[in-house]
């Protein structure tokens, strides 16, 4: 019977898991034409400024909107692929139950708290600069620094929604350990 049962939520976890995993793979797909754009503008700006003398704040400032949009909302789709950093002197070693019990309490313990905290503190932080419409202080600057500040609390959040995906694969092989 308790076979049956852990079975039955091992699979939640599996369908859980692949829902979110689909949302963050959809977003890491959209981010990486980002470094495609940012190849194109910085070509851009070096033909201007050296084969015409020509150059533009904004157009500078766009290479660092794209960086930031592509790293920041990159991180969790790096998370989904086990690409971040690890130190893996001992990890690779492991079993998968033990794996598996090590990333459990990596996100419980260490990438939950320390991105709740992130999205809490910045809170503020990013309301001001929405309430005062900040802006470049860059004559000719880009005026939505107010959207690249955005950037702090959603990275915190599509963090969380891939880890929680990291979490219901976690329990599930923890559950089948017995099974396999």
């Amino acid at each position: 019977m308790s076979a049956v049962n852990s079975n039955s939520s091992s699979s939640h976890f599996i369908k859980i898991a692949n829902l979110l995993d689909a949302f963050i793979e959809r977003i890491g797909q959209t981010v990486a034409w980002f470094s495609f754009a940012m190849v194109l503008i910085m070509f851009l700006i070096v033909l201007l400024r050296y084969g015409f003398s020509l150059g533009w704040i904004a157009m500078q400032e766009s290479v660092l909107y794209l960086h930031a949009y592509l790293f920041m909302l990159g991180c969790s789709y790096a998370l989904k692929h086990d690409e971040h950093v690890r130190v893996d002197v001992f990890y690779r070693r492991f079993s998968k139950a033990k794996k598996a019990f090590v990333n459990l309490v990596g996100h419980l313990v260490l990438l939950w708290p320390v991105a709740i905290f992130i999205l809490f503190v910045s809170f503020d932080y990013v309301a001001v600069s929405w309430q005062i419409k900040e802006q470049s202080q860059e004559a000719g600057g880009l005026p939505f620094v107010y959207l690249l500040k955005s950037l702090i609390p959603l990275m915190c959040i599509l963090l969380l929604i891939q880890s929680l995906s990291e979490i219901c694969k976690s329990l599930n092989t923890l559950f089948n350990k017995g099974d396999a």
